[in-house]
């Protein structure tokens, strides 16, 4: 399988906070990734991890566990994953997951 990383490395720092899938050129959707990287504040932290959702949890206990702030696009969505669905510090919600996680928890 050969790929071409060249480009990659400007991406990676350019990014904020990143789970980064690499493709092979040609490849299919449902091909496995050349690579698959965590890159939080522009270094990659990770890589070689094979999957997408391993990856994004592993990004979250990075994030949790150096105290990073969540970028501002993604809060609600980091703070879902974190205190929800891990249950980390899940009694201080903001507003906004609070509403939503009575409406995914209540049974109709």
């Amino acid at each position: 399988m050969d790929v071409d990383f060249s480009n990659t490395e400007a991406a990676l720092k350019e990014m904020v906070m990143a789970v980064f899938v690499i493709r092979c050129e040609g490849c299919e959707v449902g091909d496995e990734p050349a690579d698959v990287r965590v890159v939080p504040e522009g270094v990659t932290a990770l890589e070689g991890l094979g999957n997408v959702a391993n990856s994004v949890a592993l990004l979250i206990g990075l994030i949790y566990n150096l105290n990073l702030s969540y970028p501002k696009e993604f809060r609600y969505t980091f703070e879902l994953l974190q205190k929800v669905f891990l249950e980390l510090d899940g009694h201080k919600l903001s507003t906004k997951v609070q509403a939503l996680k009575t409406k995914l928890f209540t049974p109709h």
